[in-house]
């Protein structure tokens, strides 16, 4: 069982911000949150999603697009596709986090897998926990829509970078946790996933200063009052350790949570690499079914090119760990691909 979080701190968090407290973005979108700005993956890439646009649940705010998803379908399915979500990152500034996901389809739609684009609300439209109670009705409405669109409900896994990353590790860690499930669109279905694969994500926020890779100053830490962290919970992240307790994954890990692959890069100037590792040692503790591939030339952004720049994949590593006699195997030299994402995937959805 979940450790039960009280009503106080989750109604204090579910408050929103008034969108006009913002603080403007720095030049070319960067946050030191880590992700992008609003737009930051200008024109589509990949092919153009086979449904775009779909309410998962109603908008909250009326002009909000935090509530809707795209749907990248391959032709021709004979049985039931498993499910990739992609949820993009943006220093939980943005309400776009479906944007990007053609090129994940792109790579996953020939390999026997439908890919749902899905975006959350800004921190400016909905506090923590209203991006987990998005991304929880999202998986709901997938599994309640399955049938329709030739889903299979028993498959989904979610796959996200940087802020989009913190989603994806929290819905994958808890699917067992009904205080925080939310009330969001489509209720009464399970919203666990069954894979998830985490590109540099932020996963304790009191320790990202600590462990950044450049001494900030004011406004450019994590602990600033206007940082995205704190703007997620409404608090300057050093004066509310509940909050940004019950806003890291390594709160909900249990026995239950399904296999997760982290990716890091140890160059990573917003999210320091240390968030990653934090997370994988904390699945390594529990026994848990993790990867953690570590890149020393890679900052942050770029997730494709984890898998395919050879600069940045240059002295990469792997190491994993197992829930079969909580075996571990040891950082090797490792070149991630593709591939490496769908081995993993086809290992636990197919």
């Amino acid at each position: 069982m979940k450790r039960f979080l009280t009503t106080i701190i989750c109604l204090t968090l579910g408050v929103a911000f008034d969108l006009n407290a913002q603080p403007p973005f720095p030049p070319g979108g960067q946050m030191p949150g880590g992700g992008r700005g609003p737009g930051g993956f200008g024109a589509q890439q990949g092919p153009p999603p086979t449904y775009a646009d779909i309410d998962y649940a109603p908008p909250e705010p009326a002009t909000s697009n935090g509530h809707k998803l795209d749907l990248y379908i391959p032709a021709g399915a004979a049985k039931p596709l498993p499910v990739a979500i992609w949820t993009a990152g943006s220093a939980f500034s943005a309400d776009n986090g479906k944007n990007g996901a053609g090129r994940l389809a792109e790579q996953l739609n020939p390999a026997g897998y439908a890919v749902a684009g899905v975006s959350v609300r800004s921190s400016s439209q909905a506090l923590f926990p209203g991006q987990l109670h998005d991304i929880k009705a999202a998986i709901r409405w997938l599994r309640a829509n399955a049938a329709k669109y030739n889903f299979d409900p028993n498959h989904i896994a979610i796959i996200g970078d940087s802020s989009g990353g913190w989603v994806t590790s929290m819905a994958a860690v808890t699917g067992d946790a009904p205080e925080m499930e939310g009330s969001v669109g489509t209720t009464g279905v399970s919203s666990a996933v069954q894979a998830a694969v985490a590109f540099y994500p932020p996963t304790n926020f009191a320790t990202m200063d600590a462990w950044a890779i450049r001494k900030c100053a004011g406004q450019d830490c994590h602990d600033s009052a206007n940082s995205p962290e704190s703007r997620l919970l409404g608090c300057a992240i050093q004066t509310c350790p509940d909050k940004v307790k019950a806003a890291s994954p390594m709160t909900y890990i249990t026995p239950a949570d399904p296999p997760i692959m982290i990716l890091h890069g140890d160059s990573d100037q917003s999210v320091p690499h240390n968030q990653g590792e934090q997370f994988y040692m904390a699945l390594n503790k529990a026994c848990k079914e993790a990867v953690f591939i570590s890149l020393p030339k890679a900052p942050h952004g770029n997730w494709t090119g984890f898998l395919t720049n050879d600069s940045l994949r240059e002295a990469a590593t792997i190491r994993s760990t197992s829930s079969a006699g909580c075996t571990v195997v040891n950082p090797t030299p490792y070149t991630p691909t593709w591939k490496t994402v769908i081995d993993f995937l086809d290992k636990y959805m197919k």
